[in-house]
């Protein structure tokens, strides 16, 4: 309380705001500056979070739903009046490493500069360089709509005095270089445990609880961690493949919104890629070896062979008739990878949200084009259809997992999520 206290005082005063400085002229920065700048910018997400559905690229205007309303994206190009052409570097330093605004106003941490403080002071500048080169652009940031006492800023001191440390990343001697680059990128710009850690009642990240799981626009995060419900453990390797191009054999395709992550993530290095994956890999109990992984996967896929009396023979219909065409084992890959859904982590999941998301969704922005498309079923199938069918899957592709309880109404939510 005192600590919250002392920050709210200090909101409070006007020595916060930084001076605004005429835009900086693309030509002071360097080619490679702006090209890793702009790696870095797509390592962050910044635009898939900053550019609204048909926006101009990083205009804001997105709405992100939080438990305590809704916070609208803003514009992050150049533009001296609406975006952030007026910035110095200090500033957007600032910003980037303790949720303060050029104005002294804080920012809500929607905006993870919870994660991006561990940045080096190297990638900052690239990043800043990157995006002061890019076009300007006016667009008028949108009001949040955040109920009281939510949407007084001043508070936001105290809840950066109880959960937010300004620290840059420090390598930890113990493990290999490898393992502290991931480390580096998964933590800091990369945010990663944004989505897949799971929140307290404010709305920070739960202490002890790293990589646990979450929640990220109405999709279940899974944990990345050996809490994970994927019948194959994740491997160095897979994780790799997962990231590199959206589509691991073992564990499905890359859907909802890890699809843009993947996407944006194609910028950077294969060995950034791969520092990733060894840092992600070290929260794994150790995985199968390859021959075990095999005879594993021979007899996941070899039971879905053998059918079973089905809970809901509608749903085995379903199935049947719309779904086994492109993922029956054994059959031709026609339109892309044809993933098994018996290896698949959504259909082993604690939760049937992913499952129920990708049917109603489909897939129709994947990572490649290589990958193929799923289409929609939100206008086909019925609320009382698709449980049948995801009742079914659940039975027949992970038949040593509880069934799911409550699924008509996982489906009422996240259509009515959809149709906000």
């Amino acid at each position: 309380v005192v600590a919250g206290g002392i920050g709210v005082a200090a909101a409070l005063l006007p020595w916060r705001s930084i001076a605004p400085i005429a835009r900086p002229d693309a030509s002071v920065f360097s080619a490679a500056t702006i090209e890793r700048g702009r790696q870095l910018a797509a390592l962050g997400d910044c635009a898939t979070c900053h550019t609204s559905i048909n926006g101009a690229f990083n205009t804001g205007g997105r709405p992100l739903e939080t438990p305590f309303g809704i916070i609208y994206s803003t514009n992050i190009t150049p533009d001296v009046e609406t975006g952030i052409g007026n910035w110095s570097y200090p500033a957007f330093e600032r910003a980037m490493r303790e949720g303060i605004h050029r104005d002294g106003r804080h920012l809500y941490p929607a905006f993870p500069y919870t994660h991006f403080a561990k940045a080096s002071e190297a990638d900052l500048q690239a990043l800043y360089a990157f995006l002061m080169a890019q076009a300007p652009v006016r667009t008028q940031n949108r009001e949040h709509a955040l109920a009281f006492p939510f949407n007084w800023r001043p508070l936001l001191a105290g809840w950066n005095a109880l959960f937010h440390s300004s620290a840059t990343f420090t390598p930890d001697p113990a493990h290999s270089p490898a393992w502290n680059r991931g480390a580096y990128l998964v933590e800091g710009l990369g945010h990663c445990s944004a989505c897949h850690s799971p929140r307290n009642a404010l709305g920070a990240e739960k202490t002890n609880a790293y990589l646990a799981g979450g929640l990220a626009e109405g999709w279940e995060a899974p944990p990345l961690t050996s809490l994970s419900q994927a019948p194959i453990r994740w491997s160095e390797d897979e994780l790799f493949a997962y990231l590199r191009t959206g589509n691991s054999h073992f564990h499905g395709v890359a859907a909802g919104p890890m699809a843009p992550v993947v996407k944006d993530l194609k910028a950077l290095p294969d060995e950034d890629i791969r520092a990733m994956a060894v840092y992600l890999a070290s929260f794994q109990e150790t995985a199968a070896n390859k021959p075990n992984q095999k005879a594993l996967v021979e007899s996941l896929e070899s039971a879905t062979g053998t059918r079973i009396v089905a809970a809901s023979p509608a749903g085995q219909r379903f199935y049947e008739g719309a779904c086994a065409v492109c993922h029956q084992v054994g059959g031709p890959p026609l339109f892309g990878s044809r993933p098994s859904l018996a290896l698949n982590s959504n259909l082993h999941a604690a939760t049937p949200d992913n499952l129920i998301q990708v049917i109603l969704h489909g897939i129709t922005e994947p990572v490649s084009s290589d990958l193929g498309y799923m289409p929609a079923f939100r206008d086909s199938l019925a609320d009382d259809q698709l449980a049948e069918l995801v009742t079914y899957l659940r039975q027949q592709f992970a038949p040593q997992k509880p069934a799911w309880t409550g699924v008509r109404d996982v489906i009422m939510r996240i259509r009515q999520g959809s149709a906000g």
